[in-house]
């Protein structure tokens, strides 16, 4: 009894701690302020553009995440250590030190922009990207810890009983990791929506909603920051809501 009241006790204290400035936050707004500010065709494009562009990040994610997650869970290679370092480090490195790496690659005077002409700088293609390289770690490893809970015998019996690798994978493998896949790319996703470093770098226009509320709370004060602020959370609380419960079904 005496471990479960300090254990529920600790824990208490980091629900406290994250839970109470959002609630302050969110009871000093008037409701009508909320209204208005989602009125505003600047407020309510740029959470679309957060959201949206957090999606295509997340999709390329997934196309390419998985294998790579599914190869790190299965092989042993020479330089795995050196990969599965390189995918972790969006995590470590100061995201603005991400968005000018980037910069390096897909600016207007990178090797990609001169080669083909195009300028993706300053667009929602740009904001994807940052947004995929900051969160795809999450994805990934997510994935690869659900792949290393699966006992590969599951798949070497389909095999031997006359599946292909691909329908082993397809139909086996991959729906025994359902979970990891959606937990993963939950995170992602959120995790790119909450991007500000990579982003503003990239592009500060359009605006995502993060910069949006780092521009407003800059130039006219934490009274016109916060209503944004609490709007983004409230949309994305009730998605992440309607997520988790999907997810346990």
């Amino acid at each position: 009894m005496k471990f479960k009241a300090i254990f529920s006790f600790l824990g208490l204290l980091l629900v406290l701690f994250i839970g109470i400035p959002i609630v302050k936050m969110m009871i000093s707004t008037d409701p009508s302020t909320l209204v208005l500010t989602s009125k505003e065709p600047e407020v309510y494009s740029s959470i679309f553009l957060t959201f949206r562009a957090s999606v295509w990040a997340t999709i390329i994610a997934l196309i390419t995440g998985v294998p790579l997650a599914y190869i790190l869970a299965r092989r042993e290679f020479w330089g795995k250590k050196i990969i599965e370092g390189l995918i972790d480090l969006p995590v470590i490195i100061p995201h603005t030190a991400a968005g000018i790496a980037l910069l390096t690659v897909w600016g207007r005077n990178s090797l990609f922009s001169k080669a083909t002409g195009i300028n993706i700088i300053g667009t929602e293609i740009s904001i994807s990207i940052a947004m995929f390289f900051v969160s795809v770690p999450f994805l990934v490893n997510a994935v690869k810890d659900g792949f290393k809970l699966i006992d590969e015998r599951y798949e070497k019996t389909a095999i031997t009983l006359g599946a292909t690798t691909y329908k082993a994978f397809f139909t086996i493998s991959l729906p025994m990791v359902k979970k990891s896949i959606i937990s993963g790319s939950l995170m992602m996703w959120g995790r790119g929506i909450s991007e500000f470093g990579a982003v503003i770098i990239l592009a500060y226009h359009p605006m995502t909603a993060p910069v949006l509320i780092f521009e407003r709370f800059q130039n006219f004060g934490l009274k016109y920051a916060i209503p944004v602020t609490v709007l983004l959370i409230l949309i994305s609380l009730i998605v992440f809501i309607f997520i988790r419960i999907f997810e346990d079904k």
